[in-house]
């Protein structure tokens, strides 16, 4: 397997406060890798490690190394080119106050592409692989703010696509979506995996159970297990970890 991206050794600071200690793994390419665990685990701020978007958030101190294949992500790769290749979701949909067309189209605008039929090419494209295109094709011109919160959260997805990333960070894109929603994203996630590297946080162990390849438990800033999802849901290795996908806290 192909490691798309390595944690060496990963800790973050809040001030004085430790929200990362010590996290060490690796993403394999064109794998899903679910992240779980209670709240204020350090989930979301490995993410935001990932994607440098900490870089000038006030007192924070990162420690250790992060790779991009085999660049160091915090040097080697400038800022905008790291975004451009490391896309992100968040929880809430944020489409733009555009049209359908409009938001998957500024990416590829932003970097250069104007004419009509590539850009036509490209949401057509990015529309299909987020499952939205059957859905929104003869209303594309309409604001995006008309659509449904699950259709906005793949229409979320199809604007990351649209600029070619080769990583994808969703920090738990169906914490507010109802359950067709959130398995039309899922099957959008499973189907992208044959380009993609993807990271998925989520709160919901058995959206990580469904969708994951590999799940790594947090507790308390700290990696606590990870290993095959099939073999952390039936068989943890730590007992935390059995206490957490057990519902016993959390």
């Amino acid at each position: 397997m192909v490691a798309k991206l390595r944690i060496d050794n990963l800790c973050v600071f809040y001030g004085s406060f430790e929200a990362l200690k010590g996290i060490n793994l690796e993403v394999q390419e064109n794998e899903i890798l679910g992240i779980i665990g209670p709240a204020n685990s350090g989930k979301t701020t490995f993410l935001k490690s990932i994607n440098r978007m900490l870089d000038f958030t006030p007192n924070v101190r990162i420690e250790g190394k992060i790779y991009f294949d085999t660049l160091d992500a915090q040097k080697e790769i400038k800022r905008l080119a790291l975004r451009r290749r490391i896309g992100m979701v968040y929880a809430l949909p944020l489409p733009l106050p555009l049209s359908i067309f409009d938001n998957v189209a500024y990416g590829p605008r932003l970097h250069g592409t104007k004419k009509k039929k590539q850009l036509d090419e490209i949401v057509e494209r990015c529309l299909k692989a987020s499952y939205l295109w059957d859905e929104v094709k003869d209303r594309l011109k309409t604001p995006a703010f008309n659509l449904s919160g699950g259709q906005q959260q793949r229409l979320c997805i199809s604007r990351t696509l649209a600029v070619e990333p080769e990583v994808i960070l969703y920090d738990e894109p169906c914490s507010g979506l109802d359950p067709i929603s959130t398995a039309k994203v899922e099957e959008a996630m499973r189907e992208l995996k044959q380009k993609y590297t993807q990271i998925l946080v989520t709160n919901n162990t058995k959206q990580a159970a469904r969708v994951s390849d590999r799940t790594a438990f947090f507790l308390m800033g700290e990696l606590i297990e990870l290993d095959i999802t099939a073999k952390m849901f039936t068989a943890p290795s730590d007992k935390r970890t059995d206490d957490y996908i057990a519902g016993r806290f959390g």
